[in-house]
């Protein structure tokens, strides 16, 4: 062995440690997936099952409208990802190629807001989406995202400013208006940052609980997260069918993540954040 892999070979280990540590949760979700109600309470515990019963999704899947809250799960995503996409990268844009009197106070405000929990604002929100007619519809976990992030359009607004400004004068010179500049120009070159931001905002909806438990009270309304909430608690709990809800529930993420996970290094690294 080399003396430079020897010298690394303790952060390998530990590397491994870690990654063995993270994993493993993942790991027994899945198999426990698999396993009948037996051998998922047996003690010693058993590792691998000794049947892959592929009963346990089906039957869990069709017990409650999972197909319903999937569809209201994808809704949620999608259109708030569209929200956040569309409008933070207006206000970045502006906070980034124009000046004007009082910009950098505003966007100070606009940073000091990610200092306010979310628990703070849950009662006024509630009241005024309940004053709009808008409780127990998915209106109030949607249309809000249209309004932009402020941490999303920090992250914009940093690649922006790393852009040359020759590019903007290039184009007014060539007839462009400052939208065509925003679309044609600016949003093509942002694509990482873009990626990034919709691989968060999908992965922080798509596991969001309190949003739906506060907001909805149909069960036809219900996403996935406030499905299993529900499902956990009707009956006997079938652990087996929970770990099999759970494992589906965590397949789009993980596919999302493992087709942006290029855009996703490329959008932290571009963006100065470690």
């Amino acid at each position: 062995m080399s003396k430079a892999f020897l010298r690394k070979l303790p952060v390998y280990a530990l590397l491994i440690f870690f990654a063995v540590l993270f994993l493993f949760p993942f790991f027994w979700t899945v198999t426990s997936a698999f396993k009948a109600e037996a051998e998922l309470h047996a003690y010693p515990p058993v590792w691998i099952p000794s049947s892959f019963r592929l009963d346990n999704f089906i039957e869990s899947w069709l017990s409650q409208p999972f197909t319903q809250y999937f569809f209201n799960s994808s809704l949620v995503v999608i259109g708030t990802t569209i929200g956040q996409l569309i409008s933070c990268s207006l206000v970045a844009y502006g906070f980034a190629r124009f000046s004007f009197k009082g910009r950098d106070v505003l966007f100070i405000i606009l940073l000091a807001t990610m200092m306010v929990p979310w628990d703070v604002t849950m009662i006024p929100m509630y009241m005024e989406f309940n004053a709009f007619g808008w409780i127990n519809t998915l209106k109030p976990l949607i249309i809000p995202a249209w309004f932009g992030s402020p941490f999303y359009i920090f992250l914009l607004r940093q690649f922006l400013l790393n852009i040359p400004k020759e590019l903007e004068e290039a184009a007014l010179l060539d007839g462009a208006n400052h939208f065509q500049i925003y679309s044609k120009i600016y949003m093509p070159l942002v694509k990482p940052t873009l990626v990034l931001i919709a691989v968060f905002n999908s992965l922080s909806v798509w596991n969001d609980y309190l949003g739906p438990l506060i907001f909805l009270n149909d069960q036809s309304k219900y996403t996935l997260t406030l499905g299993l909430a529900q499902f956990k608690g009707v009956g006997d709990v079938n652990m087996s069918a929970i770990m099999a809800i759970t494992s589906i529930i965590c397949i789009p993420p993980l596919i999302g993540f493992f087709f942006a996970q290029k855009q996703i290094i490329e959008g932290i690294s571009s963006t100065g954040i470690k």
